[in-house]
């Protein structure tokens, strides 16, 4: 999956069987329902479709990230000024900031994980919101043992 020199916490490539099932309730949001290839995971995701306009059927890239920085610190700061610190995971408009993960994908939200649940032994789902737009991924605990209730997280995504 990942490895520890990374800020990447869950990783897989994802085919969406089914959009906005349950009807559209938001001009502008769409729900996808999609299962991954190499984990055996369900996930269900609401994104803004005139952003990054998704299809039944289609494949995509999913990664979750603690942070958009490619190249955490190895324990420490590493002789890095507190300021330089604070702007590391900076991301800024006009380009000026460091690059990041963000480069690497179309489609990008920062949320919260709000919720872990249990269901059985094995299974366990993971809910975070971005903004009002929610995720629920659904798996093996083995593959979500990364993902940590309340931290911060990114959702990524490319075609």
């Amino acid at each position: 999956m990942t490895t520890n020199a990374s800020n990447i916490i869950f990783d897989d490539i994802f085919t969406i069987s089914a959009v906005d099932k349950e009807g559209k309730k938001f001009d502008r949001v769409s729900r996808l329902y999609a299962h991954s290839k190499n984990y055996d995971m369900d996930l269900t995701l609401d994104y803004n479709v005139e952003l990054y306009p998704l299809q039944e059927g289609q494949s995509f890239a999913l990664a979750l990230a603690s942070s958009l920085a490619k190249n955490p610190g190895a324990g420490g700061t590493g002789g890095i000024t507190e300021e330089e610190d604070k702007e590391r995971d900076v991301w800024r408009p006009d380009g000026k900031g460091k690059r990041g993960l963000e480069e690497d994908y179309e489609y990008v939200m920062y949320g919260k994980v709000y919720r872990f649940d249990g269901g059985t032994a094995e299974i366990v789902t993971a809910y975070a919101s971005f903004g009002g737009l929610l995720m629920s991924l659904t798996g093996s605990y083995r593959h979500l043992t990364n993902i940590v209730l309340g931290d911060p997280v990114y959702i990524l995504l490319r075609k």
